[in-house]
């Protein structure tokens, strides 16, 4: 009996012990699983405060390299603003000299469909004329054309010339001068682009000076080789007065 009591003793003893360390160790193995889960909470914070770190730094970099961008393409347009303002003043420049030179020297030109060599001083006399013509100082206008004409025979501007010349005589009532000028340019030059109007002057001129089927026929003609123009129809509307 008492060896049973021993034995069970022992056995009690060894299980209290057993038991006692497995509860030693399991508490040892939670402790140990609650350090780690910190540690790695740590790490993981401070993961991402590197990263939040890193970001800012990076969104700094790429902020100041707009920045630059910014200002660098600030630099190249004011820099292609001076080109194109030395492109223009330069374009300016060389304009007004060939101007100045213009004004020294021959040139040849086209004026409405007649070409030919300009002298300086014939340019200056036709403008004159014309500016007579367009303030109404038609007498001068008629001096000055003539004078023009026959100082000029092989400009340019002599088929204009005939052609405000004839309209200033028409306008002072001189109808044979203006006939004889109108003719000339009419005959002269039966492409240039006045001729239709230098044909209803014509007309005008004779119908004026009392010669009706002179002008019946002039401004017949208008109308059959002008159909479409402007002087056509004022030709058109004056034929009633060539009856």
């Amino acid at each position: 009996m008492l060896t049973l009591f021993t034995s069970n003793k022992q056995t009690l003893s060894r299980a209290f012990c057993l038991s006692t360390f497995v509860i030693c160790v399991g508490a040892s193995s939670n402790a140990w699983a609650l350090f780690s889960d910190d540690e790695a909470r740590k790490a993981i914070l401070d993961l991402r405060k590197s990263v939040a770190t890193t970001q800012l730094e990076l969104q700094g970099q790429i902020d100041k390299i707009k920045q630059e961008n910014a200002e660098l393409r600030g630099k190249i347009e004011n820099l292609e603003k001076q080109g194109e303002d030395i492109s223009t003043s330069q374009k300016t420049y060389y304009q007004d000299l060939d101007n100045r030179l213009g004004n020294f020297e021959p040139r040849t030109i086209t004026i409405e469909g007649v070409s030919g060599v300009v002298q300086p001083a014939e340019k200056k006399a036709y403008d004159e004329a014309l500016k007579a013509f367009q303030t109404g100082n038609l007498k001068k206008a008629d001096d000055s054309f003539s004078a023009f004409a026959a100082r000029y025979p092989k400009s340019p501007y002599y088929p204009l010339a005939l052609f405000w010349g004839g309209n200033s005589k028409y306008a002072n009532k001189d109808y044979k001068g203006a006939i004889t000028q109108l003719q000339t340019l009419i005959t002269r030059f039966p492409n240039h682009p006045r001729i239709p109007a230098a044909m209803l002057t014509l007309g005008n001129s004779q119908l004026e000076s009392g010669n009706k089927a002179a002008a019946k026929k002039t401004f017949s003609d208008i109308i059959a080789k002008y159909p479409d123009t402007e002087a056509a129809q004022q030709a058109q509307s004056l034929l009633p007065a060539t009856k």
